[in-house]
């Protein structure tokens, strides 16, 4: 494990470490299997230094911040751990529960910083011109990740009308039997990745389908059928993902196609309007 790249340069720069910067070189190296799953303010926790010591390391050693060095160590292992080791892994259960709270909350904070600084801002942009563009757009978001793809669907079928959602894995071939070079599919995949979401992707790539992934690491298997590719960080310390940051993800691809067709949205909302009003949809 420690001939990867990652650690060999670990292993390499050490004599140009400071002494902070080695405690936490030392670190990951004895702890392989488990540190690659902490955030960076656990990690800092573990070690005994400040969180910006963790993120100046990862730069040190040549990456973009933590999140990247991260994602380097999770490679390292080789293999996917299953949810009762991640659990295992990330569990004290000496902590409180208030402990959680503000834990699980400042690694939600980190997440959003860093898909902030991950993700490229044209690339943005081309991915709201595309879901613009579309015919037909099918959301593909299974198991946890389909509370992100129904949140999606409802406000971009809302007021573009020409979204699906795609609920059941095993019916999947009947809704994309017709997709064409005109549509656009939105895929969800966070580790693990489930296999049905990338077969899909494949097959709709061959169908000459536009393909938006949002995904959490460069190296998820979504990627390589991606025309557009949004990365969000999802790390929290737990066997769960955090959505938070995908999430904010999709409120700013919502808020940026309906201000790009402002006229066409603001109309469509005022019928809207007109008939929750009839039908005393909301509460008053």
């Amino acid at each position: 494990m420690l001939q990867s790249d990652v650690y060999q340069r670990i292993i390499e720069e050490q004599s140009k470490m400071s002494k902070l910067q080695k405690k936490i070189a030392a670190y990951l190296i004895d702890h392989a299997e488990t540190a690659p799953f902490l955030t960076a303010s656990k990690l800092a926790k573990h070690v005994g230094v400040g969180e910006a010591t963790v993120v100046r390391f990862a730069v040190f050693l040549g990456y973009k911040g933590y999140p990247d060095l991260q994602g380097h160590l999770q490679e390292a292992l080789q293999r996917k751990m299953t949810a009762a080791e991640v659990f295992a892994h990330t569990t004290d259960e000496t902590d409180k529960p208030v402990h959680a709270l503000s834990e699980i909350l400042s690694d939600d904070i980190h997440n959003l910083k860093a898909t902030l600084t991950q993700i490229d801002p044209q690339e943005f942009e081309r991915a709201v011109e595309t879901i613009i563009s579309a015919k037909r757009i099918y959301i593909i978001a299974y198991r946890s990740a389909a509370s992100i793809g129904m949140f999606l669907h409802f406000y971009l079928d809302l007021v573009l009308q020409n979204t699906e959602l795609i609920e059941h894995a095993d019916g999947v071939s009947e809704h994309i039997l017709d997709i064409g070079n005109k549509d656009l599919v939105i895929g969800f995949g966070f580790s693990r990745y489930t296999k049905r979401t990338v077969e899909v992707l494949k097959f709709v790539k061959q169908r000459g389908a536009k393909t938006l992934v949002i995904t959490d690491h460069v190296m998820s298997p979504l990627v390589p059928y991606a025309d557009r590719t949004l990365h969000a960080a999802t790390e929290i310390n737990s066997f769960i993902d955090s959505f938070t940051a995908p999430l904010s993800i999709v409120n700013a691809l919502i808020t940026a196609v309906t201000r790009s067709e402002q006229t066409k949205v603001e109309k469509r909302l005022k019928g809207l309007e007109e008939l929750w009003e009839t039908f005393d949809v909301f509460y008053d």
